[in-house]
């Protein structure tokens, strides 16, 4: 497998999801319609349908070219996930992430994002990491910014985000970055 079984940061410890992840999963972010706006799954209605994901992205751990982290913050487990994919040529890695919603704006998912691209980008081969937002979520778009890629331009029609229009997908706004950008510049300590 490509991807570390553990990412860690100055804050954040990105592991393997388990069983015992649902409820604080359920609780933190999966039930939460504000948190699932713009992703490609519907809030969880029950804690079975979160144990039920949680057990599929345990076994996303047995595919050669996947990874489905669970984020724990130094003062909460289970505060977010990230998921990695390899492209069908091995070439590229394409990135989903969820946060919960009392930890938006204090800069852990560009923590924990850029960890992931800095991890994708060091393996043999891998000469892209990308991943997409709804044009509509202008955050998750200053999330890729701050995590050092590159916006390269609206994909018309790419994704269906059910939580905004069940029928048709939306369009959305794609980053990249790839292997020789400059490092991203260290962010400030955040305030307390």
């Amino acid at each position: 497998m490509p991807f570390p079984a553990e990412i860690r940061t100055a804050r954040l410890r990105l592991r393997r999801p388990a069983p015992e992840d649902a409820e604080a999963v359920h609780a933190g972010y999966a039930r939460d319609p504000e948190v699932s706006r713009y992703l490609s799954w519907r809030p969880h209605r029950s804690l079975g349908e979160t144990r039920a994901a949680i057990a599929f992205f345990m076994q996303l751990w047995d595919m050669p070219d996947r990874r489905s982290y669970v984020i724990d913050a130094a003062d909460a487990p289970c505060v977010g996930g990230i998921d990695l994919r390899m492209t069908d040529d091995g070439r590229g890695v394409a990135f989903g992430y969820v946060l919960r919603r009392d930890r938006w704006g204090q800069g852990l998912m560009t923590e924990a994002l850029s960890a992931g691209l800095d991890a994708a980008l060091a393996v043999p081969g891998v000469w892209r990491a990308w991943a997409y937002c709804d044009v509509a979520n202008p955050a998750s778009a200053r999330v890729m910014e701050k995590a050092g890629m590159q916006f390269e331009g609206v994909l018309r029609r790419w994704a269906l985000h059910p939580n905004v229009d069940p029928l048709r997908p939306r369009d959305c706004r794609v980053y990249s970055r790839v292997r020789g950008d400059p490092p991203r510049p260290a962010d400030p300590a955040p305030a307390h």
